[in-house]
């Protein structure tokens, strides 16, 4: 066994409810009333329906309910089912480090192993603050994207801690899970590169599939390589181009836990266009649109683009490149005053309203943002007029980021907002309340029967 699977494994098995801290266990409530308002919020999405439809034909002997509805497939298929309602709008919470990606698309791993196993609230909170810890600690080590790789190769290893935990692993089938999770699951960076289709938003939940088989077969005898990390052919010789990610520290005995690091997302969009999407509705009130002469926005490296190196955010063809587009959202903003999941229909997409808002804006990289960046999203937007006016924002942290933090009140808004079209108001009240108890709920019976579309 490798050093890097002995911490994760030992550190997964050791890991108790007592442990954490009330306001860990808070931010795990406002990450559930988060997630589980973005899956609600893309339960009519075509990705969504396609992957139910596939999960409710499969019959389990230890069946697993699906989001919304009350229908059982398999553990596996379950959580693939519920992780693509999860990611489909790009709403769900954001960790960067410089690597990561979204932590809570491991939930619906956890969602799914709970409810077979009838778990209660506290095991539900202690496998999400787990799956967290593992997955943040290994994405602060090294930005898999800039080799080529999904993020994805290390939800699967969370998601595997998290099914795992709540199975009741010991350490030996748990070294084994995290390595039949990893060593079959490495995605490819492609799934976000160029004109992005609808995988964008079922790629993790993949890996959640995986997570929940590897941990499966590890309670069953099954083993998996030794030295999946650290060992000849291991992923960090092969994929990491030679860099160690053996967690330094873990959560708990005075150590910060990583899910208070997360942001919370104020808009349905790619990270990186939270600050840009801010700033165009600051000013948006100021000024009528066809008075606009140059849109110029200033931010750090990993969120500019230009029409040659990216076409596709310039002139998105689908709802998926869209809205990890800068330029796209920050003309709708521009446009509507708003940025809701309505912003990215195939009509908005291809309204000519939105290309001559385009074509005025610039991106460009400012060295000390680039410098500042994962601590900080830092964004600078000037607008000019014809006549000459200028108007000025910047922003250092986006609503939603830990250092300007959407409220409970704000994330039981965003929650109703993006269930409504699925839920009544009494539905979203009921489910908004059993949320917010998680900790003492005696199995997750409650919470699925009041998403039932």
């Amino acid at each position: 066994m490798d050093k890097t699977t002995e911490i994760l494994s030992k550190y997964t098995c050791e890991l108790t409810y007592d442990q954490l801290p009330p306001e860990v266990v808070q931010q795990v409530k406002r990450t559930l009333v988060d997630t589980f308002g973005c899956a609600m919020g893309g339960y009519l999405s075509e990705p969504a329906k396609i992957a139910r439809r596939m999960a409710s034909e499969i019959s389990s002997t230890s069946p697993s309910r699906i989001i919304g509805t009350e229908d059982y497939s398999s553990m596996d298929l379950a959580g693939f089912a519920n992780g693509v309602m999860v990611r489909y709008l790009d709403c769900n919470d954001s960790y960067f480090s410089p690597g990561g990606g979204h932590p809570s698309d491991m939930i619906p791993a956890a969602l799914a192993v709970a409810d077979t196993l009838h778990s209660t609230g506290k095991e539900l909170i202690t496998a999400i603050v787990l799956a967290y810890e593992v997955f943040c600690r290994l994405s602060d080590k090294v930005e898999v994207s800039h080799l080529g790789w999904d993020q994805g190769c290390f939800s699967v290893i969370g998601a595997a801690c998290a099914a795992g935990k709540m199975m009741g692993l010991n350490e030996i089938q748990m070294a084994n899970a995290i390595s039949l999770s990893l060593a079959p699951n490495l995605p490819l960076r492609v799934t976000r590169t160029g004109e992005l289709s609808m995988w964008k938003g079922c790629a993790t939940a993949s890996a959640t599939r995986a997570a929940i088989f590897a941990a499966q077969l590890a309670s069953d005898g099954m083993t998996g390589p030794g030295e999946p990390f650290d060992g000849p052919s291991g992923l960090c010789q092969l994929a990491l181009a030679g860099q160690s990610i053996t967690p330094d520290v873990m959560g708990g005995d005075n150590e910060p836990f990583r899910i208070i690091n997360t942001t919370v997302k104020n808009y349905p969009s790619q990270i990186h266009t939270q600050s840009p999407i801010g700033l165009a509705l600051e000013l948006q009130p100021k000024l009528n649109t066809a008075d606009i002469k140059s849109i110029t926005i200033h931010t750090y490296s990993n969120a500019v683009s230009t029409p040659s190196d990216a076409p596709e955010k310039w002139a998105p063809k689908t709802r998926e490149s869209a809205d990890h587009s800068i330029p796209f959202t920050v003309a709708a903003a521009l446009r509507d005053g708003q940025v809701t999941p309505n912003t990215f229909t195939d009509s908005s997409i291809r309204d000519t309203t939105i290309a001559e808002i385009i074509e005025k804006i610039t991106l460009k990289e400012d060295p000390s943002f680039t410098s500042r960046y994962s601590d900080e999203y830092n964004c600078h937007m000037e607008i000019t007029t014809h006549s000459g006016e200028s108007l000025v924002a910047k922003t250092s942290f986006p609503k939603g980021h830990k250092n300007n933090p959407l409220d409970d009140g704000e994330l039981d808004d965003k929650f109703c907002k993006l269930a409504i079209p699925t839920l009544t108001e009494e539905q979203c009240k009921q489910a908004l309340t059993i949320l917010w108890d998680s900790e003492n709920l005696p199995n997750l019976d409650g919470l699925f029967d009041s998403l039932v579309v």
